[in-house]
């Protein structure tokens, strides 16, 4: 695969502000020339990686067959369309996650598959996507976007700290990556050359330049740029609406003291509109060439969340607020598998957005590796001797889906290994991973 050069010719361009261009036909907005009969290099490949805590109901999580005819669990029903394009994979696992206590040493190294300190100590291991924001992530103005939609949990829980539970980005062995819980402030981090609170629309800035580029380009390319900038002012306009509600980053304090009694724990938002939005801006991200790697953790393990958006099938008329998620996910119920299926409508979300969006040949879900996984299989069983994995997309041409593959009975079956993998595809070649020392060749 060819390399790609980040290019500062390719951004619209205002007041403290820097917005990059999607792929468009009209010029090589990759940043390099064709030279001579060589072309000019491909999209390149993005990582996205989802994250739930405590796993999925333990009878309607599976998938069997091939392609078109791929038949999947219940759990998996909103990835319908995609069967194609998906790739289940079972049976892999981190030896190191099985030490240590049920939740904080399952999620840690959820990504690193590295030993989990305890004792209440911070050390786990450097994550694949941090180590591939530290290299390839380079080419990026972002090197990589860690989101999240629930906050940390600096707890300790039988000798483990939750900080584990609440983080699968690792920037080092001892340095969880800096979850952005609020939309307002990733939006601004893609296309603000500071992030900062701010009221000056990002899209109101760069319409001068926008306006001078609609002259240099196709009338299909006038049209995605539209498509484009419009996307733009839909999330600016969401954000903002969320902030009037007193959601999200929006919210400004009125008082200098409360005048109240302190409210009960938890995130005073619509938990649907906080996935959707930072489901918006991975996209954005990935589309704009602005980050080619973004982990988005909807939950901790161990959550607190409520889904009141939810309605529930086990109490009529309600919606699933009567319980967190760490204790619903105890259950194999109606409602937990809602819930479960709640998350999976996220990552279909994500997946139906990227594969409308052409990057020449491909679509940008066919450019990107779109993974998601828990820590571990069930809740009620709090089960990693394997662990829920789930591949959409084409890393670029490099990933033939509508697969299932199944390692459960098979010696190297290391988490790692997969990971290895989906850096290679990605132009990183570590000699090894974690506990892995070799790809899994049928990925």
């Amino acid at each position: 695969m060819k390399q790609h050069h980040f290019s500062r010719r390719f951004f619209l361009r205002g007041v403290g502000v820097s917005m990059a261009l999607p792929w468009l036909e009209s010029f090589n907005v990759w940043g390099d020339e064709p030279r001579g009969n060589q072309p000019a290099s491909e999209a390149p490949v993005r990582l996205a990686v989802l994250f739930s805590g405590n796993g999925f109901h333990s009878k309607e999580w599976w998938a069997k067959g091939e392609g078109r005819a791929m038949e999947l669990g219940k759990v998996l029903t909103p990835l319908g369309d995609f069967r194609e394009k998906l790739l289940f994979v079972r049976g892999l696992y981190h030896e190191e996650a099985r030490k240590g206590n049920i939740h904080s040493s399952q999620t840690g190294n959820v990504l690193s598959g590295a030993p989990i300190a305890s004792g209440g100590e911070i050390r786990s291991g450097t994550s694949f996507d941090q180590l591939l924001a530290q290299t390839y992530g380079r080419s990026t103005k972002v090197p990589s976007l860690v989101l999240g939609c629930e906050h940390s949990n600096p707890s300790i829980h039988k000798n483990y700290s939750m900080l584990y539970s609440s983080h699968i980005s690792w920037s080092s062995p001892t340095t969880p990556t800096p979850l952005e819980l609020y939309p307002a402030l990733a939006f601004d981090r893609l296309f603000k050359d500071e992030v900062a609170p701010g009221d000056k629309s990002v899209l109101d800035a760069v319409l001068t330049d926008a306006h001078d580029l609609r002259h240099r380009i196709s009338a299909g390319d006038r049209h995605k740029l539209d498509e484009y900038l419009h996307s733009v002012r839909d999330v600016e306009t969401r954000i903002e609406n969320a902030g009037k509600r007193g959601e999200v980053q929006g919210w400004r304090p009125t008082l200098d003291e409360p005048n109240i009694e302190r409210p009960a724990d938890g995130i005073p938002q619509d938990i649907a509109e906080h996935m959707r939005l930072m489901s918006d801006i991975l996209v954005l991200g990935f589309q704009t060439d602005t980050t080619r790697i973004t982990t988005l953790k909807l939950n901790n393990d161990h959550s607190a969340l409520r889904f009141p958006n939810l309605p529930s099938v086990e109490q009529p008329q309600h919606g699933i607020d009567y319980m967190i998620h760490h204790l619903l996910s105890h259950s194999d119920g109606e409602d937990w598998l809602k819930v479960n299926q709640f998350f999976m409508e996220q990552l279909a979300y994500i997946a139906r957005r990227l594969d409308s969006i052409q990057e020449g040949s491909r679509t940008l879900l066919d450019n990107t590796q779109l993974m998601h996984c828990s820590s571990m299989m069930a809740g009620a069983k709090h089960d990693n001797d394997q662990l829920p994995v789930i591949l959409l997309g084409g890393g670029g041409g490099r990933i033939q889906g509508g697969r299932v593959l199944d390692y459960k009975d098979k010696p190297e079956r290391q988490l790692c290994r997969l990971f290895l993998s989906m850096m290679d595809k990605m132009d990183l070649h570590p000699e090894s991973f974690g506990d892995a020392k070799t790809m899994l060749n049928e990925v």
